[in-house]
């Protein structure tokens, strides 16, 4: 058993323990809200890109394709912000990861798996490259909204 599962597990049955975060309040981003909108407006540090790209365990070279960031813009954007078009793709991204985990009930791997294959459900899409429009990015929560509420149509 993984060492964050010892510790889910133990956190449940200990009193006065809290319930593991969220991803995106392990980003430091709130979910909804006028201080997520400030965050997006001010743009993300690149921090934060490094900080997903850690959760998801891809490439570098796969993770700014999935968010067709171009090389040079990221070369652009060490040790400053993104821009919030950027910001809000790289938000979407997270989105998605975080409702995968929740569908998993908390189980990153799980997640991460599902990510990267092609579903049915998203016109044989990856879940992960449904980041770049809102649209796509809906598409994708309403299927893992449907999914953990066994609504299969």
């Amino acid at each position: 058993m993984r060492t964050s599962a010892i510790k889910e597990q133990a956190a449940i049955f200990t009193p006065g323990a809290t319930i593991p975060s969220s991803l995106l309040d392990r980003l430091g981003l709130p979910g909804r809200g006028a201080e997520l909108h400030r965050k997006l407006h001010q743009g993300f540090e690149y921090k934060f890109s490094i900080d997903l790209l850690k959760h998801l365990q891809i490439t570098q070279k796969e993770f700014y394709a999935i968010l067709n960031f171009a090389p040079a813009t990221i070369k652009r954007r060490k040790g400053g912000r993104f821009t919030t078009e950027e910001s809000d793709r790289l938000y979407r991204l997270a989105e998605i990861f975080n409702a995968a985990i929740e569908l998993f009930e908390n189980d990153e791997e799980k997640a991460r798996k599902w990510l990267n294959h092609p579903v049915k459900g998203l016109g044989g899409e990856r879940p992960v490259d449904m980041a770049i429009t809102s649209a796509e990015t809906d598409a994708a929560i309403d299927l893992i909204g449907r999914l953990e509420h066994g609504v299969f149509s």
